[in-house]
């Protein structure tokens, strides 16, 4: 069964803070069918956004780098994924330790 972006969100987020990792919700996408970017703000002026993708050897999703470096640029990129995609999801993870919990077992 697949869980609708919503769902998914509110669960991630909870995971997030159970663990006393701030999160937020940037963008808002589609509510059953959005995509989801996670951008990991690492709070040194550096960031990463992970995106989940479908691994065509095994068949399984999995969340991999989409851009990472400057927070500037790392915010540009996101800016040119939601202006293709308006139903995108955006969720911001503030962790110095650079923690996000998205290889954690049911995630993916």
């Amino acid at each position: 069964m697949k869980l609708t972006a919503d769902i998914w969100v509110s669960a991630y987020l909870t995971r997030l803070r159970l663990q006393d990792i701030p999160a937020f919700v940037v963008k808002r996408g589609d509510g059953t069918a959005g995509a989801v970017l996670v951008k990991l703000n690492t709070l040194d002026g550096q960031a990463r956004c992970y995106q989940r993708s479908f691994d065509l050897m095994t068949g399984e999703r999995q969340w991999i780098v989409l851009t990472e470096g400057d927070e500037g640029e790392v915010d540009a990129s996101i800016t040119k994924q939601r202006s293709f995609d308006p139903d995108l999801w955006v969720i911001e993870v503030e962790d110095r330790a650079g923690r996000h919990l998205l290889d954690e077992p049911g995630l993916s």
